[in-house]
């Protein structure tokens, strides 16, 4: 995967994370399911922001994550998502350009403000989500360049991106760009509900339009309707080129065809908010990937990545994880 302009372009909700934190008896109050992300409307949006203590504005969305971990990497990446010209909106952009990422997708006028996800993280640093799409939700397949994606070795998509029609049919456009221009397709299945909402549209997707997938092992459980991990690793291989498939502190196994590796999880002192741990997961997973190096590898430099995001709050790295990993790998 050579001659591009691009490593990865990202495709996804974004969004700017409103993070506070707040005992079990909050989520009990507000009927919060625990660990889990929920989409709201804008009246909810705002009714909940007001009953939530006092909370820190980073600039979040999932694949937005991924792109600034993979920019964090030293990887060349590329971000198609909407906000508005609103304030958040403006924070979002400048955020992903300071990262280095580009982001070139005109923002939206009117119609909806930019997405905001209200996260309540517990004292055992889960994180329970209530998510306003915003102007995410009204991504179109025109705000998709496909020269763009052609130009990027592999195109990226966060799975809560699969709720707004729009939104999937730019996904579904950029798939075909992607693979019209021989480069590789890759998703991350997001959420366990996510999968439950649709499943046999997932199923379908990483049959025939994906090449890579991410997922957690509660995700890749929930699609292949199974309680059973080894029995949901025997299905995915066979529908994808490369699965990489993580279990928290058990780690991950990245799997493709008949090649099989099992990544330990990266020792942290102390986790603090498990906020991004998939999406830097995936960003140094490809990172290594772009740059040609071996799965197992690929799979270690993931580890680092997230567990760095874990170590402290928000989603996004705080230290450069270039150095990390160079320190941790050489």
């Amino acid at each position: 995967m050579t001659g591009t302009a691009f490593d990865v372009v990202g495709i996804g909700n974004a969004m700017v994370d409103v993070i506070a934190h707040a005992d079990e008896q909050f989520l009990v109050a507000q009927q919060l399911t625990k660990g889990v992300m929920t989409l709201i409307d804008g009246p909810r949006a705002e009714a909940f922001y007001a009953t939530m203590p006092p909370a820190v504005e980073i600039s979040g969305g999932s694949g937005g994550n991924t792109m600034a971990g993979l920019a964090s990497l030293g990887g060349r990446g590329a971000f198609i998502g909407k906000v508005n010209t609103d304030e958040l909106g403006r924070v979002f952009a400048h955020d992903m350009r300071a990262a280095g990422v580009a982001f070139d997708v005109p923002p939206a006028v009117d119609g909806l403000p930019t997405g905001r996800c209200l996260i309540i993280v517990t004292p055992d640093a889960q994180r329970t989500m209530q998510t306003f799409l915003g102007a995410g939700a009204e991504l179109q397949p025109e705000d998709v360049d496909a020269e763009l994606v052609a130009s990027a070795q592999v195109t990226y998509m966060e799975g809560y991106l699969w709720d707004p029609p729009g939104a999937k049919q730019a996904f579904l456009k950029a798939a075909r760009a992607a693979h019209a221009a021989g480069r590789k397709v890759s998703i991350s299945l997001s959420d366990p509900f996510c999968v439950e909402r649709h499943r046999d549209e997932f199923l379908e997707l990483v049959e025939h339009h994906v090449d890579i997938l991410f997922a957690n092992e509660h995700e890749v459980m929930s699609l292949y309707r199974t309680q059973n991990f080894d029995e949901a690793l025997q299905h995915v291989r066979r529908k994808c080129d490369i699965a990489a498939l993580t279990r928290s502190e058990k780690g991950a196994v990245v799997v493709a065809g008949n090649e099989i590796h099992v990544v330990d999880a990266e020792p942290v002192d102390e986790v603090i908010d498990t906020t991004g741990a998939g999406d830097l997961y995936a960003a140094g997973f490809l990172y290594g990937l772009t740059n040609g190096m071996p799965l197992a590898t690929c799979g270690r430099i993931g580890a680092i990545a997230a567990s760095e995001v874990i170590s402290h709050y928000g989603a996004r790295p705080e230290v450069a994880l270039a150095d990390l990993v160079k320190q941790k790998l050489g």
